[in-house]
């Protein structure tokens, strides 16, 4: 199924043993949690909590309880990364070009002629006894470095309570599992692409628990000016960060977790394998000419 731009699965761990109508409401209950973040924290609905907040930067906007828990995940990822993953870099997003849906985006345009200053994470207001969330003027949100694992997390927890057994669900490469998996763990593919070929090159590992992210340059990169640009970017410049990994994994006890580690490490760029080290979470980090690197136990790869 599609959603949030991209493509998702939910998969149950005794798909013989589970009667379809019980699978099919498994897949109903994951797609309402999805649809639920979606429609409060996406760029591109102008109807959305995030959107309206956009909208009214400057001024408090009355929110729901879906988005000011998104934003309080988001707002988190900041902290612990010291500004690296920054829900502040929509307006940086926007003036790179990705300003819709990234199917519909011209894959080259014209030259990028200005850079957004990227406010910081520490200008959000949020007044939790009325319910609203304010930002600067000339400031726009964008939750895409947790809002797709907050969303597998939610909806593989919620998945397994209807199905009755383990429950994986991925939403672009993000995956989040629950429930009792199958003997030996969830397979999964390590590659630059979640939509990728079983024989395209990666590694395959096996999750029993918790999540499993991947970011990469390779996949949501567009041209501005004949100029390569991507969606990670780093809040110090307004600019994509400087690739120096084209794809790193990691695994944590939650997606967001993991994806927050992966999204820093790529944007860190040189400084990525020290940090990963202190968070001691297994992380497998792919070079710009090829070459792999594996840290926190990230089990080996056979010869």
């Amino acid at each position: 199924m599609r959603v949030m731009g991209t493509d998702a699965a939910v998969l149950v761990s005794e798909p013989d043993r589970l009667r379809p109508r019980r699978a099919a409401q498994a897949a109903d209950a994951a797609l309402e949690v999805i649809e639920e973040i979606e429609s409060a924290c996406s760029r591109f609905r102008p109807e959305s909590d995030l959107s309206r907040v956009n909208e009214s930067a400057g001024r408090p906007v009355v929110v729901g309880s879906c988005f000011l828990g998104a934003l309080d995940v988001a707002l988190d990822a900041a902290r612990r990364t010291e500004g690296v993953v920054d829900p502040t870099i929509g307006g940086a997003l926007r003036a790179l070009g990705y300003d819709r849906d990234f199917a519909s985006l011209d894959r080259d345009g014209a030259p990028v002629l200005h850079l957004v200053r990227v406010s910081g994470w520490r200008s959000v207001e949020i007044d939790p006894r009325r319910s609203t969330v304010r930002i600067p003027p000339h400031t726009c949100l964008d939750l895409g470095a947790t809002a797709k694992a907050l969303a597998a997390d939610r909806a593989a927890a919620a998945a397994c309570v209807v199905a009755g057994c383990g429950v994986l669900v991925s939403i672009g490469g993000d995956l989040a599992v629950a429930g009792e998996p199958p003997e030996g763990g969830w397979p999964i593919r390590i590659t630059d692409w979640q939509g990728a070929a079983p024989d395209a090159p990666g590694q395959t590992v096996r999750i029993s628990d918790g999540g499993l992210a991947t970011s990469s340059v390779t996949v949501r990169h567009w041209k501005r000016g004949g100029i390569d640009q991507h969606h990670l970017v780093d809040p110090a410049t307004g600019r994509p960060a400087d690739v120096v990994w084209r794809t790193i994994s990691v695994a944590a006890a939650n997606c967001v977790d993991a994806n927050v580690a992966s999204t820093a490490a790529v944007i860190m760029g040189r400084g990525a394998p020290d940090w990963l080290g202190r968070t001691g979470l297994p992380a497998r980090l792919i070079h710009v000419d090829g070459t792999v690197a594996t840290l926190g136990g990230w089990v080996a790869e056979a010869a």
